[in-house]
């Protein structure tokens, strides 16, 4: 029917902008017109009836914890972030696995208390963050909802609205934090504060400065923060001995991890226009942190990579032993 027809090919027109007030009513009223259809017979309009949620693109949205995301899912979202695909994954970090009891997970920082850690973890955090932004077609944030409304929102709008894979790394406090869960809001604020948690965008939609740091300077203690947890308390119980190292090793980790995504955004902020900013090696562990960085010629790139040497440019190197 030319009813019919018309208004499936209006739904369909806004396939690539679904958000628009334009696009959500002509899927209505592609549904309202199938509706008159609903007593015919026929495979393909039962098929068309089946599908008429989907006229439009929807947005795409795979939720799961750190332990997934850092463990025993990381080959599949590393598989899922390398195809380049428009979907979007949130990773609520409360960095334990938190489903199964609160064991330790590669989220788990330095020195805190979890199942098979409970003489406090000794090594650190993994970094999945630069790991995700190595790729440089992937969106990368890392948000805290108490800590920065507006950032955060920010972050799932950027998400939403990139063509391509991205992932939100969510500050989540968790009951095994030892903490008082009616202040969640509360305990995230305070952990940015702190320099305990950062906050960043890195959006390869703006290639001149796509990384941005959103954290304010430390104003908070960081020693006081992680010793109100009871991950963190409970170590003067489980190891005394070494509670003391752990929370200074655990501080000295955080500080250089917050001084790499400052420098980045930094160095970001000053280079040419025409200059792409790629992270191509990085190494973390308990006793090294390691990062360099290589500025690219976009240009130069798009006519040869047989010859890359001769546009790499040293810009810099953050090492701390």
């Amino acid at each position: 029917p030319a009813d019919l027809k018309e208004a499936l090919e209006g739904a369909m027109a806004h396939f690539e902008n679904s958000k628009t007030e334009e696009a959500i009513a002509a899927q209505d009223k592609a549904k309202e017109v199938l509706a008159k259809y609903a007593d015919v017979e026929c495979p393909d309009l039962a098929k068309v009836r089946e599908l008429q949620d989907y006229f439009t693109d929807k947005s795409v949205w795979i939720i799961g914890g750190d332990g997934w995301a850092n463990d025993i899912g990381y080959g599949g979202i590393d598989h899922v972030l390398a195809q380049d695909k428009d979907v979007n994954i949130l990773v609520l970090d409360t960095e334990v696995y938190s489903n199964t009891g609160g064991q330790a997970s590669k989220s788990t920082p330095t020195g805190a208390v979890a199942k098979f850690a409970t003489g406090g973890k000794r090594t650190y955090k993994k970094n999945m963050g630069l790991m995700s932004m190595s790729y440089g077609y992937v969106y990368v944030a890392s948000v805290a909802l108490g800590a920065d409304r507006a950032q955060t929102l920010k972050a799932f709008q950027e998400a939403e609205a990139y063509k391509g894979p991205s992932i939100i790394f969510a500050y989540a406090p968790c009951i095994a934090h030892g903490i008082d869960m009616s202040k969640t809001q509360t305990e995230q604020k305070r952990a940015v504060e702190a320099g305990y948690f950062p906050l960043y965008r890195y959006n390869p939609a703006n290639p001149e400065a796509p990384f941005t740091w959103d954290a304010k300077d430390p104003k908070g203690s960081y020693q006081e923060f992680i010793r109100s947890e009871g991950r963190y308390k409970s170590l003067l119980k489980t190891n005394p001995e070494a509670a003391e190292a752990l929370y200074t090793q655990a501080e000295e980790d955080a500080a250089k991890r917050m001084a790499v995504y400052k420098a980045v955004g930094e160095m970001h902020h000053k280079i040419k226009r025409g200059i792409k900013l790629i992270p191509l090696f990085y190494y973390e562990s308990f006793f090294r942190y390691f990062f360099i960085i290589f500025v690219i010629s976009s240009e130069y790139l798009s006519k040869s990579l047989f010859t890359l040497s001769a546009s790499l440019s040293l810009i810099g190197c953050l090492s701390a032993l």
